[in-house]
């Protein structure tokens, strides 16, 4: 175990742990973010009128391109990959998009577009080295914080029994749920090893178990599932539509912005430090290869699972191969439609028990991230703004229904929004602080000792060492946050 001041890492990011450990700390990933996996094929499936076939070979290409390109992240190829425990899956951002152009245009179109998408990304990627100075703990914080906000009444209505469902907010559900958080809690709590890291896991299961006797876990649907099935690439496809490119050209740069927040995020939360610049430039650059190569399988387009960023930090298994054998797992579920069909079977609410620590944990990164600022005045103007409009916009998406298609679509994430408001207001706002602190640089400075020109030292006040304003008589009205643990 390596303590990096406040945050425990119990494996790093290159350590392997003895294989019976690390197989249910890799399934414990897999349940985390299956359902979320394969919910959007489905939806998917429902709005083109798909057969019952076509829609479980979606669920199944899903699963399988799901794990190669966490293989990709993990592993990586060259400059491709994070070589982070990043989880992969399809991305909700997209399903905004997506749905149109299914209705519109068909299945192709969206392939089509997501090629584009990844394109834009590989770009993206490409060019974070050059963009790096827009990106100090500040405004990752706010990214992230935003998107762990954003999360959670996902992760309540899942709690619930799943957003429309017949039986929401049932005693049942609610019961199920508050028995997976009690399991998770207590387990990591009284657990020791192996058993408290994967908390998570144990909850999911005895939530799964629990829900069997209630008739929510849908056995027919295992039973019909066939054993062995190989998926045929492009199965549907490939068509480009003006609409399908600009839309999904558009998404790509949602996402990599959420997809930056998370690559900050699991660093933080999981092993206390900063992202580096090769880091990022991988990750986002793997996000883009991974949503191409899903389009030729006929599998939606992918990005980082922050559910599964919550789970690192919750657990302290900064490990890498750890994910790499849960993306064994998804490969396998790809190809055996029985097993993805038992995975794809845990009732939502159970899940909802698990997803409302880790999305809270996916705050908590962002909170984590914020606090390595200086966090004066102008600091809490950037946060106030940025967080205020951004979330804002994600609660009262009718707020922006005048706003054409493509824009309102950006605007009611509320990550862009709110990302792009911190970019602005700490480029443009006086006192800003050096691309030192950035954390996709190689160095940091200490966000607490910042020359500020805008905000000269009185000579009256007492001073600390190299002149430095001594923080027992600063007149800022938060504290400098304590950066010596990180």
């Amino acid at each position: 175990m390596v303590d990096r001041g406040s945050v425990e890492v119990l494996y790093d990011v290159e350590e392997m742990p003895p294989l019976g450990k690390a197989i249910p700390l890799g399934l414990q990933h897999v349940l985390v973010m299956v359902a979320s996996n394969v919910t959007i094929p489905i939806i998917i499936a429902g709005v083109v009128g798909a057969t019952t076939g076509e829609t479980a070979f979606l669920v199944q290409v899903a699963l399988l391109v799901a794990g190669l390109t966490t293989l990709l992240q993990t592993i990586g190829i060259g400059p491709v990959g994070a070589r982070l425990p990043v989880v992969q899956g399809t991305s909700f951002g997209f399903l905004v998009i997506a749905i149109p152009l299914a209705s519109e245009y068909g299945l192709s179109a969206i392939f089509g577009g997501a090629i584009f998408a990844g394109v834009v990304q590989v770009l993206l990627g490409v060019s974070l080295r050059w963009l790096k100075s827009l990106f100090p703990p500040l405004v990752s914080g706010i990214v992230v914080l935003v998107i762990g906000v954003g999360l959670l009444p996902a992760g309540i209505n899942l709690a619930g029994g799943g957003a429309g469902s017949e039986n929401f907010g049932s005693a049942t559900n609610l019961g199920l749920a508050g028995l997976v958080l009690v399991v998770i809690l207590v387990t990591y709590a009284l657990g020791k090893g192996i058993l408290s890291a994967a908390s998570v896991l144990v909850g999911l299961v005895v939530g799964y178990l629990a829900a069997i006797p209630f008739g929510l876990v849908d056995g027919a649907r295992i039973a019909d599932a066939a054993w062995f099935s190989f998926p045929r690439p492009l199965a549907f496809g490939l068509t480009f539509p003006a609409a399908a490119v600009i839309g999904m050209g558009v998404m790509a740069i949602a996402t990599s912005v959420e997809t930056i927040g998370d690559l900050a995020a699991v660093t933080k939360g999981g092993a206390g430090r900063e992202v580096t610049d090769k880091e990022l430039s991988g990750g986002v650059i793997a996000d883009g290869v991974g949503t191409a190569f899903a389009s030729v399988f006929s599998a939606m387009p992918n990005t980082s699972y922050s559910q599964n960023v919550g789970l690192v930090a919750f657990t302290g298994v900064m490990s890498r191969h750890v994910v790499s054998v849960g993306a064994v797992f998804l490969i396998l579920a790809g190809f055996i439609p029985k097993l993805a069909a038992v995975i794809a079977a845990m009732p939502s609410a159970v899940l909802g028990g698990a997803a409302v620590v880790m999305f809270a944990m996916v705050a908590a990164a962002g909170i984590r991230l914020i606090a390595e600022s200086r966090l004066d005045r102008r600091a809490l103007l950037i946060i106030a703004v940025s967080v205020g409009v951004g979330q804002g916009m994600a609660t009262v998406p009718d707020l922006v229904a005048i706003a054409p298609e493509q824009l309102r679509v950006l605007l009611i994430t509320g990550i862009v929004p709110a990302g792009f408001l911190a970019v602005f207001l700490n480029l443009v706002l006086p006192g800003r602080e050096t691309g030192t602190d950035s954390p996709l640089g190689a160095a940091v400075a200490p966000a607490n000792i910042t020359t500020d020109p805008a905000r000269p030292t009185d000579p009256a006040r007492p001073t600390g060492p190299a002149g430095a304003p001594d923080p027992a008589h600063r007149h800022d009205p938060v504290p400098p946050a304590d950066t010596t643990g990180t």
